[in-house]
């Protein structure tokens, strides 16, 4: 990683230097090459820093499983009591299979099999040796 940054950096400053040369000689073109250069090298320091200090143990923190106060959905934790809104479809029950999740929380019997079934596709596509499709 370092040895790229040391390569890469002085060599887009050499082309940002190049290319002023060429836009005073009358190229027109050139004056956005001097320009996009120096932004090429400032982008390849600023990503050789970051991964240089990325702490990989950490991750972001995912918004998605979090409540609305901000508190970590829990396994185990009491729901809130499902009523009309956004998480309901009205009757009390949960509208999506996220409200279905919250709403089970409290109950460590709800929604068993469905995991259970879940967690073997999850462990099927880990063994399955085939390669992501994205």
């Amino acid at each position: 990683m370092h040895l790229a940054a040391l390569v890469v950096v002085p060599g887009c400053i050499a082309l940002a230097w190049w290319q002023v040369s060429r836009a005073l000689g009358g190229n027109a073109l050139s004056w956005v090459y001097s320009v996009e250069w120096p932004f090429f090298a400032g982008y390849a320091l600023y990503m050789w820093w970051k991964l240089l200090h990325e702490d990989p143990g950490r991750r972001p923190r995912d918004r998605r499983g979090a409540r609305p106060g901000g508190e970590p959905l829990v396994a185990g934790a009491p729901a809130a009591a499902p009523g009309p809104g956004p998480a309901s479809s009205g009757d009390g029950a949960p509208a999506s299979a996220a409200g279905a999740a919250v709403a089970a929380a409290g109950d460590p019997e709800a929604g068993d099999d469905e995991l259970d079934r879940y967690n073997r596709y999850l462990e099927a596509l880990h063994t399955s040796g085939r390669r992501k499709r994205w």
